[in-house]
């Protein structure tokens, strides 16, 4: 009776993931379904399984800056105006991160020695996220496989820079610095010849990555794809000009869309995702872990300032993702901001979702 009620279950669902599949081929586009990840976030969470345990939980993941990031102390000021100090004493930190092996991935001490710990950080998520998806790393040369990071600071092209004679820079450098080179790596590593991104767009470039790669699934321009982002702080520069900017909080909490609200707290992390065209995934039987329906990218244009939100782009971004998407409002059960802890950003985020979803529910 169990088997019978398991192969009715089992039957329904198909159907369904059918049903969805063709309402979108009717709407001139494919769904995506994510069927591989990895990742690496403060808290221990070096797994998805993991990183669900710490948000279920309600874990906290701040600590102190770790010992052998900066010195913390001579950097520290308590007035957010000291110029050259940041009263930031906190922040979301992964460990290890100076660990790596570099026999495994056939790269040399040397070359291992001048790479950004995030390019390290990123061929090992590569090498985990096609993993879970159950695909050999040499599994895919003979697909167009894209690859599509989200990478914004390089702290260590800063260091390396500020003790480059110490260092002694080489031929290695550029490569194991540049951001271009990060998908590039992961790309020579799997033999993978698709399209190879390295995406800007400041806090949204692995969102904007991920939406690049969810594209070019749909258009045919790559049959899998690898996406995902990274960042790692290991100087004091960029939270120094965040303190001076008073973006970040000296309570060292992000009170995002609360009274306390005032200002951020620093994190850094890593992850990748395997992408595969829905009809693909269920063909190939995948483990789905979720459906891309919907993607849009936009800028604010003008507003009151070049780091100040625009309400009403906003508004229009959701409102177009709703209707890509082909779903109303109402199907919506939980929306993840972006949720600066600021008492300029945060009002008019919450305002623009406000009205969107309101209006949405009214078409």
């Amino acid at each position: 009776m169990a088997a019978q009620q398991e192969l009715i279950t089992r039957s329904v669902r198909a159907i369904k993931h059918l049903q969805e599949a063709l309402a979108d081929a009717r709407r001139g586009r494919e769904a995506v379904a994510i069927v591989g990840a990895a990742c690496r976030f403060p808290g221990g969470a070096d797994s998805p399984a993991r990183f669900w345990e710490l948000l279920n939980a309600g874990t906290e993941a701040i600590s102190p800056v770790p010992a052998g990031r900066w010195d913390a102390k001579a950097h520290y000021h308590a007035d957010p105006q000291a110029s050259g100090y940041t009263y930031m004493r906190k922040g979301g930190f992964i460990e290890d991160v100076d660990r790596f092996d570099a026999g495994f991935f056939k790269i040399s001490p040397r070359e291992a020695h001048t790479m950004d710990p995030q390019q390290r950080l990123l061929l090992q998520l590569s090498w985990q996220a096609l993993e879970d998806a159950g695909i050999k790393a040499n599994g895919l040369s003979e697909k167009k496989t894209g690859v599509y990071i989200g990478i914004g600071q390089n702290d260590y092209a800063q260091l390396a820079a500020a003790y480059f004679r110490d260092m002694q820079v080489d031929a290695y450098y550029g490569s194991g610095n540049g951001h271009c080179f990060t998908p590039g790596r992961i790309a020579h590593l799997l033999d993978l010849k698709g399209p190879n991104l390295a995406v800007d767009t400041a806090c949204s470039s692995a969102l904007v990555a991920l939406g690049l790669a969810v594209e070019q699934l749909q258009t045919g321009q790559c049959h899998v794809a690898l996406t995902g982002g990274v960042q790692l702080i290991l100087s004091p520069l960029v939270t120094t000009y965040l303190s001076r900017a008073g973006a970040l909080s000296p309570s060292d909490r992000c009170s995002a869309f609360g009274a306390a609200a005032n200002g951020f707290v620093r994190g850094e992390g890593a992850g990748l995702f395997v992408l595969k065209r829905l009809s693909d995934a269920q063909r190939d039987g995948d483990h789905i872990y979720s459906v891309i329906r919907s993607v849009q990218i936009n800028h604010d244009g003008r507003s009151q300032g070049l780091t100040i939100p625009n309400a009403k782009a906003q508004e229009e971004l959701l409102k177009d993702s709703l209707r890509q998407a082909g779903v109303s409002a109402a199907d919506i059960a939980y929306i993840e901001a972006h949720g600066t802890g600021t008492e300029l950003g945060d009002p008019i985020e919450l305002q623009a979702i406000h009205t969107a979803y309101q209006a949405a529910s009214r078409e």
